[in-house]
């Protein structure tokens, strides 16, 4: 059977073949849709999109080489008409706010109903926006939240990993003084008492990734 040349072409990015799979089916089963190309790393996304040149492109933010945000920000320098739509697990309100500053046209939890889905791909090739009540409420909780400096981001990072405040300085080539500054900085803008607390709302919120 001869497919609809007005099909949305979709390339799907994601280093996880079972999700894949079930990518390829969902899509398959739509009459006007088809799966382009699939990518597993961050690269090949890159090259694939170059070869492809889909309509749509189905991003995962966590990839073995490079974030899926870095993956977008490359794509859209190079076509900057690219409709991206992040499909993740993760919900933080930092990791939503980060793909929209980057240009991402609908930020979707990969537990999104299959209708739901299918339909979120018409409305962003049609040049529409999308971001589901559960993702937009995460977003408008922290909407007035003073957010972290990029230092503070590094210095929770490096807390993250064990390291302690002067080994945080030595590494950051700032002084033990100046660490214990901004982790207060962090505690406050964070609302969190110590940093154990800090990191888990940091984590939770997708200020950081370990």
């Amino acid at each position: 059977m001869m497919r609809d040349r007005l099909e949305i072409s979709i390339l799907c990015v994601d280093d996880h073949p079972l999700f894949l799979e079930g990518i390829a089916t969902a899509i398959g089963s739509q009459d006007d849709m088809r799966l382009a190309a699939v990518a597993s790393t961050g690269r090949e996304a890159i090259e694939q999109f170059r070869k492809v040149r889909p309509d749509i492109t189905l991003m995962d933010l966590r990839l073995p080489d490079m974030n899926g945000i870095a993956a977008m920000v490359a794509i859209r320098s190079e076509f900057p008409h690219a409709r991206v739509i992040i499909l993740t697990n993760l919900e933080g309100d930092a990791d939503i706010q980060r793909a929209l500053a980057a240009g991402a046209r609908a930020y979707l939890i990969k537990s999104t109903p299959l209708a739901e889905f299918v339909e979120v791909i018409r409305k962003v090739e049609q040049g529409r926006t999308h971001l589901p009540t559960l993702v937009a409420q995460n977003l408008v909780e922290h909407i007035e939240s003073d957010a972290l400096s990029d230092r503070e981001v590094e210095i929770l990072t490096q807390v993250a990993h064990g390291k302690r405040n002067r080994e945080i300085g030595a590494c950051l080539g700032i002084s033990e003084g100046t660490v214990k500054s901004h982790l207060r900085h962090i505690l406050e803008k964070l609302g969190a008492k110590d940093r154990a607390e800090a990191l888990s709302i940091g984590i939770r919120r997708g200020i950081i990734h370990l």
